[in-house]
């Protein structure tokens, strides 16, 4: 598609959101949305024919780029065949959609059922923990995010829980290992396992281990910083699950199908969970579509016991088609197998690179096409380059950063004091070199922040 310049249908579209449409997450006087006339792959543009390389896979959910046209041809021929059932029933695309996931999820995980989104699965991976176990407590990691309804957002361990946070909703928070910022005083990746695991277990002793249903982890969290667990880690929150009977939910949302340079991110660990939430990438985000891959003990306890939830959209059959079209095309094209050969041979050493050059830039993490760079005031003190949780004028240097970037035609993912690279997992080696020199231009904006 070529970018088209119509500026009056860019205000046109401008003004109509701005009249009607309430937006998420924000102070609706205070935005000033993009209107967007177009996207293909790895860019998008507005109506005034600039166009963006997008660093941000939407919300990191666009994992085979925009408008991809295997996965359009599918979603037009479900269209044309059967647009919508009720989820009682046995349909084609629900079923083949359920098969190729299972095909690929970790050890029995074998049971799939299907949710609108990432948060309403989590939602449903508690409920499930809750009653198998008949238990009523969840513990969840600080920096965390698990979705914004009101279970899930009172298990989300970043400020977006505020708001909202009922007493924490029968969840129990506690720290996680970051080697970056350790809450455990360790100095090496082991003692920061050792100690992450003896909190963990500490809190598990002191909460009462027949009180506690499920312990909830994003396998390598997303939106809080793409923080890689070191070693060890999952085993071991695998092993208490075991040694307490407690369920063990890991949340893929963001980090499966692809993303991480295999198709989820518990592979890289060698851990298999009892359930697992997954959503976004499942279906490059064409249509909404989640879910919770279930566990053989787990599907057990519902085998002649009814499960008491559902949804009116479970297993939509559009959504369900664009599913089975994406994982197809990500098997045919090579897209997990692309996300981590360009994530070690481009990103790692590009990211390292910009890193050594700019005081800005405190550390580099991440894997496949799933990383974040932390941005200090000062490499020594790991100041970050805005406080936590910033806000308006303290927030002043992440967002000249962040206008830096879009004025080299690159749409940057920005939260607190960090920017993530998140491209599709298809992008290019010269899409993602563009994207890195764009970053380069940027980061000097960043550095004059510095101390």
């Amino acid at each position: 598609m070529t970018p088209q310049t119509d500026p009056a249908a860019g205000a046109a579209v401008k003004a109509a959101d701005r009249a009607h449409v309430f937006h998420s997450w924000s102070a609706q006087d205070l935005i000033d949305p993009l209107a967007v006339a177009g996207a293909e792959g790895s860019y998008f543009w507005d109506y005034d024919g600039t166009r963006y390389l997008d660093f941000t896979s939407g919300l990191v959910y666009t994992n085979i780029g925009y408008q991809h046209p295997k996965v359009v041809a599918a979603i037009q021929e479900q269209a044309a065949t059967m647009t919508t059932f009720a989820p009682a029933f046995a349909i084609e695309a629900r079923s083949e959609a359920a098969r190729l996931i299972a095909e690929r999820t970790p050890g029995d995980l074998d049971k799939i059922f299907f949710t609108n989104g990432g948060a309403d699965a989590v939602e449903h991976a508690v409920r499930m923990a809750r009653l198998h176990t008949g238990r009523p407590k969840v513990l969840s990691a600080y920096r965390s995010y698990h979705g914004g309804t009101q279970q899930a957002v009172n298990l989300t361990g970043d400020p977006r829980r505020w708001p909202s946070d009922s007493g924490t909703n029968g969840v129990v928070h506690f720290w996680a290992p970051f080697l970056y910022r350790s809450r455990f005083y360790a100095e090496t990746e082991e003692q920061e396992t050792a100690r992450a695991l003896e909190h963990l277990e500490t809190t598990i002793a002191f909460e009462g281990p027949g009180t506690i249903a499920a312990i909830i982890l994003e396998t390598i969290p997303g939106t809080a910083g793409i923080m890689l667990p070191p070693p060890g880690y999952l085993a071991g929150v695998r092993e208490l699950c075991d040694r307490y009977g407690i369920v063990f939910v890991l949340d893929e949302v963001m980090a499966g199908f692809g993303r991480t340079g295999e198709w989820f991110a518990a592979d890289l660990f060698d851990v298999v969970p009892d359930l697992m939430t997954f959503a976004k990438g499942v279906n490059s985000g064409y249509v909404p579509l989640g879910g919770v891959a279930i566990s053989g003990k787990i599907a057990e306890t519902f085998g002649k016991r009814p499960y008491p939830g559902g949804l009116t959209y479970s297993g939509h059959p559009l959504a369900c088609a664009a599913a089975v079209a994406t994982i197809n095309v990500m098997a045919e094209e090579g897209v997990v197998a692309n996300a981590k050969r360009l994530g070690e041979s481009v990103l790692a050493p590009g990211l390292a690179e910009l890193a050594a050059r700019h005081p800005s830039v405190g550390e580099v993490r991440g894997v496949g096409m799933f990383w974040a760079l932390e941005l200090v005031k000062d490499q020594e003190t790991r100041e970050p380059l805005v406080p936590y949780n910033a806000a308006g004028e303290a927030n002043a240097p992440m967002a000249a950063f962040a206008a830096a970037a879009k004025k080299q035609g690159l749409w940057p993912f920005v939260n607190m004091n960090r920017t993530h690279v998140v491209p599709p997992c298809n992008t290019s080696e010269a899409e993602l070199k563009e994207g890195l020199a764009a970053l380069d231009a940027a980061l000097s904006v960043a550095d004059e922040y510095t101390a």
